[in-house]
């Protein structure tokens, strides 16, 4: 289970180091390999490989021939990258997937359970400003009756 938000440095080579709290858990679930994509709000997805497999399959028997459909398997699928973690625990982002994303020099590397959220750090704090602006209203209906 991942969870929490890290902030990271990217250097110049586009290398960010996994926070060592996650490296046993992945080398364990994946031997370090992973799987990062582009998501469609502008971030990055890190999944375990295992973990990425099942979801790809999905994404892949979806028709071709509906716009939506391949649209999200261009972007998914078509952005994936197999990487590993490196003997340190870092990971090489290629240029692809940062100008995607728009990561630059810091990044916030956010647990989602099964994988991870990697987000440019001021497109981050632009996404945590208009979820706590968020009135409770505009909540999915999901969770109507919730609370923590």
């Amino acid at each position: 289970m991942f969870r929490g938000a890290n902030l990271l440095n990217i250097d110049a080579k586009g290398r960010m180091a996994m926070p060592t709290k996650h490296r046993e858990d992945l080398l364990t679930q994946s031997s370090g390999d992973l799987v990062i994509t582009a998501h469609p709000h502008g971030c990055l997805l890190i999944y375990p490989q295992m973990a990425w497999e099942p979801i790809q399959s999905k994404i892949m028997a979806l028709s071709s021939f509906d716009k939506k459909s391949s649209a999200l398997q261009r972007l998914l699928v078509g952005y994936a990258e197999d990487i590993s973690l490196d003997t340190a625990g870092r990971l090489l982002l290629s240029q692809v997937l940062r100008e995607f994303a728009k990561v630059d020099k810091q990044a916030m590397l956010v647990g989602q359970g099964s994988h991870f959220e990697l987000w440019d750090k001021e497109a981050w704090d632009q996404q945590m400003q208009q979820a706590t602006k968020q009135e409770a209203s505009t909540m999915p209906i999901e969770l109507e009756g919730f609370s923590l």
